[in-house]
């Protein structure tokens, strides 16, 4: 870990301690720029170090601060050291986003390569399953402690080709709900956000014919993360679909 500093004094998360994963590009890049601009202190988690990095110089130029964790999160045994490593720098952890997320190949289920379909469970539920257990605790210490986890509108509907990721996401979204009515009686929420199409690099090698230039940029997708991740949230076990609410729909499935 790198860059241990105190939080931005003022925003709309001031003083909260944030992780996000997958945060050195695409939306968690976004969600991490953002949310450090409303005050947090980003644990950005990633395993690109030039991706931390630039995010960093970012954050450090618009006066925010951050906590660089190069990590491959299927080295699981890392998620649980990083834990113990954010309650002895912490004492608590106030906003988790489990952002990252591997599309794997999209293709027949009898075509998909066993390497490939278990590399997706890894990234997209197991790593997922660890951090809740490495870091509900810390949760619990936050006095609004803010799980996220970002899912995909593919679980709605049966798609074909698309054996590997979107099974994947349903076994997310299943896990987090579990996990909501787990800790109902506490001051921790938990809620998925689908982000819906967003100009990012998974969206491109999904849908390599679409025009990106008629995308919502992650920029403006990371805004919606920002009312889940404040100590006001009264959403719990909620599905949200962040293109819609922030059109103003109120696209909030329970």
């Amino acid at each position: 870990m790198t860059n241990p500093s105190p939080p931005a004094a003022s925003g709309r998360l001031a003083g909260r301690i944030a992780l996000v994963t997958g945060a050195s590009r695409g939306i968690g890049e976004a969600v991490a720029r953002r949310f450090a601009a409303e005050g947090a202190h980003v644990i950005a988690v990633a395993r690109t170090i030039g991706g931390l990095e630039a995010l960093d110089d970012a954050i450090q130029a618009a006066g925010g601060t951050a906590t660089l964790v190069p990590l491959d999160l299927v080295e699981f045994d890392a998620i649980d050291r990083m834990g113990l490593a954010l309650f002895e720098r912490f004492g608590k952890l106030d906003i988790l986003v489990g952002n990252a997320g591997l599309l794997g190949t999209l293709s027949p289920v009898g075509h998909i390569e066993p390497k490939v379909f278990e590399r997706v469970l890894a990234v997209n539920v197991t790593a997922n399953w660890r951090l809740l257990r490495s870091l509900d605790p810390l949760l619990r210490r936050s006095d609004a402690g803010r799980a996220i986890f970002v899912t995909s509108g593919i679980t709605r509907r049966t798609a074909p080709y698309w054996g590997a990721y979107a099974p994947t996401k349903a076994a997310l979204e299943t896990l987090v709900r579990i996990y909501a009515a787990e800790v109902a009686h506490t001051a921790v929420k938990a809620n998925l956000i689908n982000p819906g199409p967003t100009r990012t690099r998974m969206r491109a090698d999904a849908y390599p014919g679409e025009n990106p230039a008629t995308l919502p940029t992650p920029d403006t997708i990371a805004a919606a993360f920002v009312p889940l991740a404040e100590p006001s949230c009264t959403l719990h076990g909620a599905w949200v679909a962040a293109d819609e609410w922030l059109a103003g729909q109120g696209a909030v499935l329970q």
